[in-house]
Parts: C-alpha cells; structure tokens; sequence
C-alpha cells in the first residue's frame, strides 16, 4: 500500500527514506495517492486486468520470436548446426577433391574439348563444391536435427505432437505473465537497484508543473511517479510501467524541451509499452537469462580480447538475440516511438521535441550495420522528424490523413470482454472442465494400475490368453500362442479366484500392486511388478502393463504322452522353456503295457520365477505279474531242453560228459523289475530269491562206463521287458 505524504516546509529537505521511490513526491488534490499492488499504472484502464492485457497482447510479432528461439531451441541448433556444417565440410573437401573428377561418365570424359576442360574443372574445383555442398548439408541436418528430435519420440502421432506443443505455449505463456507481474508489481525496488533515486524537493519543484501540464494536454488525469538517475551530461528520459526516470541532465535544458520529453514519455506509460516489452522476455525468459551475461561481461569490460573471448562461448545466444528476436520485436518498439512522438503534437510541444532530435542530445548514436539499423529501438531521426511534421501540419495526421486527437491515440481500452464474449469464455471454460473431468474419470477407471491388475486376473478368470498377454509388458517368450491358449481352456486349468487388491504403491512409471487371492485351495498374497504403458491410448491415456507375469515350466518328460490340462506338450527336449500364465493346471505323463504317470498339480502364482514338473512313471501292479509269467515260460521252455547248456538259458551243468540231461524247474526264481522308462524296465533277481534247477542224466567216465546223476544248481535271470502295444515282451541278457 502507498502512504500518503505531505508537502515538506520549504527549505526542508525530504525525510522519506531514499529505498521507498514509490513515495518521490507529494501527492496533489488532482492526483491523489493511488494504492495497492499496482499503483501508479496509467488512467483510461478499468482494471489492472485491461492494462495487462492490453501490453500483453500488442507485439505478436516480438512473442513469436521469443517464443521460437527459446522453445525450440535455437541456439542449440545453431550450434550443432555449426559443428555439423563443419564436419560435412571437411568431409565434402577431400571427398570431392579425391573423386569428383571419377565421377565423369565415360563419354563425356573421351569427348575432345569438352572431356579435359570438365575434369579439369572437377579436379582443381571438386574440393571447394564439395566442402560447400557439406557445410550446407550438415547445417541443415544439424539444425533441422535439434528442432525435429523433441517431437520424434511422438509414438502415437499427430495429437501427441498438438498436446506437446500446447503445453510448451501454455508454459511459455506463464513464464511470461509471472514476469510481467514480477516486473511490474516489483519495479521500484529494481529501480532502485539500477540506480534510480527519488526527486528532490528543488527537482520536484522544477519538473512537476511541466508533467503535470503535459499529462493535463493529454486528458491523464494522473502521472506516472518521478525519479532522478543523476547523469550531468547525457539528457534523456526512460519510461517503465509505472514511473518515469529522468536524468539530472534534462534539469538545465529549456522547458519546451523539458516539456517535450515527458510528452513523449507518458505516452509509452499511457500505452503500456513497458508492459509489451517485459512479455517478450518473459517468453523468451531462459534466452534473456543466458543473453544478459555476455552482454554484462563485453559492457563491463569493453576489450576487444575480451568481445572475442565471450563471443567465442556465447555465439549462438548472441546471434539468435541479434537476428531473430530483437528484429522482430524492435518493430513494434520503433512503431511505439512514432506513436510517443504524436503526444507531442497534442501538447503542442514538436518544436522542443525537432530541437531535441536535431541537436542528438538523446536516444541513440551513429546508425550503421545490422544492429543500429536493423535491431534498433528508436527510428532514424530524421524519419522521426517526417513523421513530426506530417503529423503536425494543419488539419492532417501520420495515419489516414486525420488529426491526431487523444482518442485515437490512446484507443478505448474498455472492459476485458463484453458480456457475449464472457458467456463465450464461460461456455469454453465449462466444456474444459467437464472435458478434463471426463478424461480424468476415464483415466481413473480404465487407466490407472489397479485397472490392469483387475483387467489381468479378469482375463485369466475368462481363460482369455490373448487378452491377459496384452496386459503384460514383455511376452516374447511365448513361442507358441495357441498352445497357451488352448492351455487355458483345457479342463484342468484353475484361474486364481477372491482376488482382492489390498495396496498400490506407485513411484514415477513403475508401480507395485499387493494382490491377495486364491489358488490350488490355499489363501496367497503377492506382489505384482507394474510399469506405465509408452504408447498412449488415443493420444491421452497411458495405461499400464504388468512387468513378468509369466513361469517358464521346467519339467524332465519330453515325449510322446506328455499333457497339460489334456494338452499335449511338445516333444521337443531342447528350445525354448513353455511359459504359462498365472493359475492351478493338471499335468498327466505317458502310459504303457508296462506303467502308468500318476497326474500331478502345478500351482503357477503370479510372479513365481519358474515352476517345476515332476512326472515319474511307476509301474503297474498287473506289470510284474506279466513280466513273470513272461520269465517262467522262457525257463520253462529252457528246461525242455535236453542238453547240458541250453543255449540263452541261465543254467548249465557242466559236470563231464553228461548225456540224456533232463531239466527240472525246482523254484522258480522271484525277479525284481525297476523302470528304465516309460515303456522299458530292467529284470533281475535278487541274491536270496534265486531259482532252483534240477538237472538229471549220465555221464560217462573215464573207463568208458555210464553213470546215472543227478545235480542241483541255483541260477538269477537278468534281462529287459519293454511294452509292445498292450502286451510285455521280455528278453533275457545274453550271457
């Protein structure tokens, strides 16, 4: 809030403390003190909200620019630009040296004439074309390579790139209100900074009849607040949102001139010029940032080694400054200084406004090269001069021909919208909300982690594989899709069932969900892994996929007979593990004459790293019967023979010549059978169940005589049985 002051008794000087500029002068009964934050902007304005919009909106031109060069990075792409010209330069140099001329077609090279003067044109020139066509190559790569990277990272095409670009302006648009108010709300304690002082009492005295009259010509029924910045030599006047520094300098100069510089300037504060200029840096603000040291460092130290040197860092803000964003906002600055030249018509003071112009007491030097001529803030004085004399003339005006008249200078700045603009705004305003909210409730309901892990476990409830592979960040293990499928649908296949989510703990693009259900008859809490989704729905809605979700199964049967929940598995024994999807499956191995697979349960839980398979065949109980009977008709076919050694049987007498040897099966032996697979088994005899045998004969002795024995002997047998179809075939071990 501004204090009010009273007039100091004379010879008194100020008691105001010198930091509180806002209070420079005493306040009259025509213009009385204004208050609040923004105290002191120009008359003419309903509101604050009318004035800023009115500075904020006049140079589309300087925004744009601004906007450009910091948003899209311009001076990056200058320099890499720059340094990829200069690649591709070299590169062209000695490739086009080297081998421009090879690249002469053979008829052209045997034509007389013409063949030796091309490839002499080739072999002195092809380096410099080739260097040129380089720089200019890699110039265009480099830069057009910055301003396109941002935008190729657009999976889900054009509406990704709009919203982008959306956003960019709507945070440079904030950048530069928030400076706009910054400058404006803070501007006398900057001011102060800068070296401005409040007027004293005799600098008050001499200059603020000639304000006051000058803001009287001008229909302002109000000033702007007066400071001093002491500079005895250099006359000139600065205008800001809401105060006017002179300097001390003006104080010897004849009031006419006096009285035409504050003509001039309270029309920059009447219009808000101060205002426009502020939002163009804000823009621009990370570019007017990185611009002010250089400029501080060659104006604090102006050395030619030291322009070099901070040229030599700082080029590519520098040249982005020079030619693109002050060209294109020192045209509606020069347009404003036309414009603040006509208040001087107004007041009737052109004559002190020509002697100042003409005498180059103020505003700017010489007017030479770009940057006087191009990005200058003031126009030539001597177009100035024409403008002042056009306008001044009897009954004609600068614009169209018409007198110059405080309305048409100052235009009417109404309210900041009519009522069918405000209903327009509202509607708008209306549809955003209820836009937003919509996509709001539709990311919450269908985008959101607990979502997909609802939309995961309802898809294996569904026995959908495809729709629960969807879900999944990361399925390329799946190498057969209509094996998982029909897995699911098989009839041993169980889903996890009470699924509840008790917790999501959620950290940037990856996110962690507690799941509690149940599986294979037991009650299971488990953690399920989540990361956001980089492909957008429609452009808007990143969603969410469940990181892992699938076991490999690490089973040791690969065969024919191998099934899941009735499916057969491949017989593959190398390659890629199966995977399975979370859920309760039956597993069931191959069966023959000779054994049979009990079935078994894997329970899969969400998350579990690999699930084993245990499928062991076991052999029948009707096998070992069979394999017996097979054993005891092969022993007793052995013992029909008549022979000492039966050839392929276990027993033997070998007791001299034996002849008319007759067998007899004593007890048979019990054998023992041990599986070696699905359809083989190993058949032996354990030492205490071994066979008798009974062999009886004669035998001749050595005298020639024959002498009725008869022997006994125990024997094992050994051997394979395997299936054949539904029968057991055995085959004893050869001896």
């Amino acid at each position: 809030m501004t204090e009010p002051h009273t007039v100091p008794p004379e010879g008194t000087p100020p008691t105001v403390p010198q930091l509180d500029v806002r209070a420079a002068e005493p306040p009259t009964a025509a213009a009385p003190p204004p208050t609040g934050g923004f105290a002191d902007r120009p008359p003419g304005y309903p509101s604050a909200l009318v004035w800023l919009r009115a500075g904020i909106l006049r140079d589309w031109r300087g925004v744009l620019g601004a906007f450009v060069a910091t948003w899209f990075y311009l001076p990056l792409a200058l320099l890499l630009a720059f340094w990829g010209g200069l690649t591709f330069a070299v590169t062209g140099l000695f490739v086009g040296g080297l081998g421009a001329d090879d690249q002469v077609p053979q008829v052209l090279r045997d034509a007389p004439l013409i063949g030796p003067l091309l490839e002499a044109f080739l072999t002195r020139s092809g380096g410099v074309l080739g260097g040129v066509t380089g720089f200019v190559a890699g110039f265009l790569i480099g830069f057009l390579a910055v301003l396109v990277a941002p935008w190729l990272g657009a999976e889900d095409g054009a509406l990704t790139v709009v919203t982008g670009l959306v956003g960019t302006v709507a945070a440079a648009a904030l950048i530069g209100v928030l400076y706009t108010l910054y400058r404006v709300l803070l501007e006398p304690r900057l001011l102060v900074v800068s070296g401005a002082r409040q007027p004293s009492r005799r600098e008050y005295a001499r200059l603020s009849p000639v304000l006051d009259e000058c803001a009287r010509r001008l229909g302002l029924d109000s000033v702007p607040r007066l400071l001093m910045e002491d500079d005895p030599v250099l006359s000139n006047a600065r205008t800001y949102a809401r105060h006017v520094v002179i300097t001390t300098a003006v104080l010897t100069e004849p009031d006419e001139e006096v009285a035409a510089l504050f003509s001039h300037e309270l029309v920059h504060w009447r219009t808000g010029d101060e205002i426009t200029s502020a939002f163009v840096r804000g823009v621009g603000l990370p570019l007017t940032l990185a611009h002010a040291l250089p400029t501080w460092l060659m104006r604090t130290f102006p050395h030619p080694g030291t322009n070099f040197v901070v040229f030599l860092f700082f080029w590519p803000v520098l040249l982005t400054m020079r030619y693109v964003v002050l060209p294109l906002h020192a045209r509606d600055v020069r347009a404003a200084e036309y414009r603040a030249d006509l208040g001087t018509v107004l007041t009737g003071h052109v004559d002190g406004l020509r002697r100042v112009l003409e005498r180059r007491l103020s505003f700017e030097t010489g007017r030479s090269g770009w940057d006087e001529a191009v990005c200058a803030t003031h126009p030539p004085h001597e177009l100035r001069l024409d403008a002042l004399e056009r306008a001044s003339a009897p009954g004609v005006s600068a614009v169209a021909d018409e007198p110059v008249t405080v309305e048409r200078l100052f235009g009417h700045s109404g309210p900041v919208g009519t009522r069918r603009t405000w209903l327009l705004v509202a509607a708008l305003v209306l549809a955003a909300c209820v836009g937003t909210g919509g996509l709001g409730v539709v990311q919450w309901v269908f985008f959101r982690p607990q979502a997909t892990v609802d939309g995961y476990f309802a898809a294996l409830a569904d026995r959908d594989s495809d729709a629960a592979l969807g879900l999944l960040s990361d399925h390329s293990g799946v190498t057969d899709r209509k094996l998982l499928a029909q897995l699911l649908r098989g009839k041993g296949y169980q889903p996890p069932t009470d699924v509840e989510i008790t917790k999501v703990d959620r950290d940037g693009d990856s996110a962690t969900a507690t799941v509690a259900y149940r599986l294979a008859g037991e009650r299971r809490t488990t953690e399920v892994a989540l990361r956001r989704d980089d492909e957008a729905t429609l452009g808007l809605f990143h969603g969410w996929q469940v990181s892992g979700g699938l076991t490999p199964l690490d089973t040791p049967i690969a065969g024919p007979g191998v099934q899941l929940n009735g499916v057969a598995l491949p017989e593959a024994a190398e390659g890629p593990a199966l995977v399975l999807l979370p859920g309760e499956y039956t597993a069931t191995g191959p069966a023959s004459a000779i054994s049979e697979t009990p079935s078994e349960t894997v329970a899969v839980a969400p998350g579990q790293s690999a699930a084993a398979l245990q499928l062991t065949p076991v052999l029948k109980p009707a096998a070992g019967e069979a394999v017996e009977a097979q054993v005891r008709a092969w022993l007793d076919e052995c013992a029909t023979q008549t022979v000492s050694a039966p050839p392929g049987c276990p027993f033997s007498y070998y007791g001299g010549s034996a002849q008319k040897v007759t067998w007899k099966i004593l007890e048979y032996p019990k054998i023992a059978v041990e599986l070696t697979g699905p359809a083989s088994a190993q058949v032996t005899t354990p030492t205490e169940t071994r066979g008798r045998v009974q062999a009886s004969g004669t035998s001749t002795s050595y005298l020639g005589t024959n002498t009725p024995f008869t022997d006994e002997d125990t024997f094992t047998v050994t051997g394979v049985a395997t299936a054949d179809g539904d029968t057991i075939a055995f085959r004893p071990a050869t001896n």
